[in-house]
């Protein structure tokens, strides 16, 4: 069966699905109601919670009104239910008016919200039958209403469409109902257990597909340089930092120490908060990779962070013996040649620079360690290209420090290749960053205290969302920002402005200048997000905060609260449960959840259409449900050559991920 075999699909249609990742009749039946509407009990008005959906059946107190405020007509009309009243209000809905009369019994779903002291709610969903209704995503030009009708059409052939692929005894291990049963309760659920059973199902066989790609293409672990462990080297480390570990990163590097010394070549996730002390571990790893007589590459996400990691490098391992030197994409060709000739013969024990690391005639004479910083969005291929980079063989080891705290469901989601290390512990004395959601009629106290900031030495940031002016999207830009504030509120002051096109040696320069205290105030893009290290920035301002995610708000605040003097982090926008989360904790883990919660596990993944995880995230926030698919995809690869359905399985997933898993990275 052919797409175009489905009634009501013609050509524009179709291409609106392929658009969306779906090219056949199977793919309909993949792709899930992004939620569902539980009719079966009704909400009384007086249990009813603001911003939280409720059914809710209510019976007319008159005839509603309709009336015209500012271009814009509103029918409102007052309703009951034996608890309580509540007001209903159709913006832009005119023919409303006529489709209530006093008495009138209807069951409503929507959103009830507090407005001016009245519980109201605004264009509500009239529910015409009782049950549990999926509720589907538009695809391009399609409907959720015409999608759904679509995949009605397709239940009489759901055994040929979708036949079975999990083996029996894997049904059977994990307690779960067939493909045809989940699909069906999925897409028509009659009953709440039911439906929970077959998500499980569904999420089972996507994430175990998943976890099966991810294996395959890790392949089997292979040799990697042997570097012994050296406790005295680590002291005399730490010593040359002026400060003790904090236990979390003696933990972290005692488990890259056992890595690095096993014979097998590592492959490791670092994550942690910010200020967590990452690079510490990361230079202490290249250390003993260096004593041992082997190069390490550290690989920066900006040109000007790779210039602040061979600084600190310096002051740190220079003293213990340990050359250092830098390969950047901008260099002059004299002196990238000269890198290169040091690279080549080993005068360099650790490398640190961008991608230019490891481009094209770039040989390393004995390398052994690739440290990269996952902002680079290197997925499973590109990790594994770059630990065959050894001249003997051997697979170099791979150190990835992540820029983003991610939950512990999602970092086995994304980094199922890798061991996962989590530095879970602040060095002591760092000050908490204050964050405060600032209000429109704030803004102008707001710029007076940067002013005073400055007056005492002090930066700021002031983060806009866009570079230029928007007709799609009303949002604060950063040029016009920049020449307001450097006419208004900031007069006097030195201003800078960068954002992420700019040309590089334009960026770098205004960049370097912010670094060295010649700017006060940087206006940018979300271009400072990762790769600026200004300890005299003590101000982070954020224009419409609404429109970014949580953890790049928290990477964004990261950048302020990195010297001794007490910073602040001011949102500007609505007060909201998003934006209160972020000034309730610093924690980066803390915000990265609640983000996943409320964002969901699509935009996190980042995957978009075509091989994604899966279109409505099922089983993505299970932990119990991501390991055990963890287990079983295990149990598969030790079945002696992938016999039978397993090797069906393992096609299966290479087919549907391979794609996503090259490319898979953090928002």
């Amino acid at each position: 069966m052919e797409l175009k075999q489905i009634k009501g699909l013609g050509p524009k249609r179709i291409e609106a699905l392929n658009e969306g990742g779906i090219y056949t009749p199977s793919d309909l039946l993949w792709r899930f109601p992004g939620g569902y509407i539980d009719s079966t009990k009704d909400t009384p008005v007086a249990s009813a919670v603001p911003g939280k959906a409720v059914c809710l059946s209510l019976s007319f107190l008159g005839a509603p009104t309709l009336r015209y405020i500012k271009g814009m007509n509103m029918v409102t009309a007052e309703a009951e239910d034996e608890t309580g009243s509540i007001r209903i209000v159709w913006f832009n809905q005119p023919w409303t008016r006529n489709q209530y009369k006093n008495g009138d019994c209807v069951l409503f779903y929507g959103r009830p919200e507090m407005v001016k002291g009245r519980l109201t709610l605004s264009n509500p969903k009239v529910i015409r039958e009782r049950g549990i209704i999926p509720q589907y995503a538009p695809v391009g030009s399609i409907s959720g209403s015409v999608f759904s009708g679509l995949v009605d059409q397709l239940f009489p052939n759901l055994a040929a469409l979708c036949p079975e692929t999990m083996p029996e005894s894997l049904l059977t291990l994990w307690d779960l109902c067939g493909l045809h049963e989940a699909l069906r309760e999925v897409h028509r659920p009659t009953d709440s257990l039911l439906l929970r059973r077959a998500k499980r199902r569904v999420a089972f066989e996507n994430l175990l597909l998943y976890q099966l790609a991810l294996r395959s293409l890790r392949g089997e672990a292979r040799c990697g340089v042997r570097v012994e462990r050296d406790e005295g080297l680590i002291e005399a480390f730490w010593r040359q930092t002026g400060f003790n570990p904090t236990a979390a990163q003696t933990k972290v590097l005692d488990q890259i120490m056992s890595d690095l010394s096993c014979g097998r070549a590592m492959r490791r996730l670092v994550q942690g908060d910010v200020g967590s002390g990452k690079t510490a571990i990361a230079l202490a790893a290249s250390c003993l990779t260096a004593k041992a007589g082997h190069q390490t590459a550290l690989m920066a996400p900006t040109e000007i962070l790779a210039r602040q990691h061979l600084e600190s490098a310096r002051l740190l391992l220079e003293p213990l013996g340990i050359r250092c030197g830098l390969l950047l994409g901008g260099m002059k060709a004299a002196d990238r040649r000269e890198a290169i000739k040091h690279i080549n013969t080993g005068d360099w024990d650790l490398v640190i620079g961008t991608q230019a690391l490891f481009s094209e005639g770039i040989e390393y004479k004995d390398l052994a360690l690739v440290i990269t910083d996952e902002q680079h969005r290197f997925g499973v291929r590109q990790r594994k290209k770059l630990s065959e980079k050894t001249l003997d063989g051997q697979d170099a080891h791979v150190l990835v420090m992540s820029a983003t705290p991610i939950p512990r469901t999602l970092a086995l989601m994304l980094y199922g290749d890798l061991d996962i290390s989590v530095v879970d512990e602040l060095p002591p004395g760092r000050t908490p960053v204050k964050t405060r959601v600032v209000s429109e009629k704030k803004r102008e106290d707001m710029y007076r205290f940067i002013r005073d900031e400055v007056a005492q030495g002090r930066q700021a940031y002031l983060v806009c969302p866009l570079v230029s002016e928007s007709e799609a999207i009303e949002a604060e830009n950063a040029q016009d920002m920049y020449e307001r504030l450097r006419e208004g509120p900031l007069k006097g002051l030195s201003l800078g402005l960068t954002w992420g096109a700019q040309p590089r040696d334009e960026k770098e320069a205004v960049i370097s200048a912010f670094s060295r205290g010649e700017i006060s105030v940087l206006v940018a893009t979300t271009v400072i997000e990762v790769g600026v290290n200004v300890p005299r920035a003590t101000v982070m301002v954020i224009e419409n905060a609404d429109r970014f995610g949580l953890s790049q708000l928290h990477q964004l605040r990261g950048r302020v609260g990195r010297g001794a003097a007490e910073s602040w982090c001011f949102l500007m926008g609505e007060n909201n449960e998003r934006l209160q989360t972020l000034c309730a904790t610093n924690d980066g883990f803390a915000v990265a959840q609640k983000d996943l919660e409320l964002r969901g596990p699509g935009d996190f993944l980042g995957t978009r259409q075509s091989g994604r995880l899966s279109p409505d995230g099922f089983g993505v926030e299970d932990m119990l449900l991501i390991e055990e698919t963890r287990d079983a995809a295990a149990m598969l690869f030790e079945q002696e050559g992938l016999r039978g359905e397993a090797r069906a399985l393992k096609a299966r997933a290479l087919k549907r991920y391979e794609r996503a898993l090259k490319d898979i990275a953090l928002n």
